[in-house]
């Protein structure tokens, strides 16, 4: 029945000017407005919704993963822009002092936008 259907994800924010500024400027992405909110649009023709929401709650979860050919340089990148990654310490998924995951399995790192929603880069091949 859906099988056919072009699905896309959404998720909320707090702070509509603050997100389009964040995933605009910061992380570098293509976003537009529209009648909801913003649409970011990704690699592979599948727009992300993003909506304003006055109670608006971090999703406890990694909300999207960003693929990339070398972790180490994207987070330098993105640490330049003003990205915080986040620090696991004494936990299973602990990070190193840039904020990257080299437990076993894929390298990984994350940070969070402005209202707190935790988004990722993930490297496509190279595994710690």
């Amino acid at each position: 029945m859906l099988k056919d259907s072009k699905a896309f994800q959404g998720f909320s924010v707090n702070d509509i000017e603050a997100a389009k500024a964040f995933y605009g400027e910061k992380l570098g992405l293509d976003v537009s407005e529209n009648e909801a909110g913003l649409t970011l649009e990704l690699a592979g023709d599948r727009g992300t919704l993003i909506y304003p929401k006055d109670d608006h709650e971090p999703a406890s979860f990694t909300i999207l993963n960003f693929p990339v050919a070398d972790v180490e340089a994207t987070v330098d990148a993105l640490t330049e822009r003003g990205v915080t990654f986040e620090r696991y310490e004494g936990t299973e998924i602990e990070t190193d002092a840039k904020g990257v995951f080299r437990g076993g399995g894929p390298l990984i790192a994350w940070f969070k936008d402005p209202a707190g929603n935790v988004l990722s880069i993930i490297d496509e091949g190279e595994t710690s």
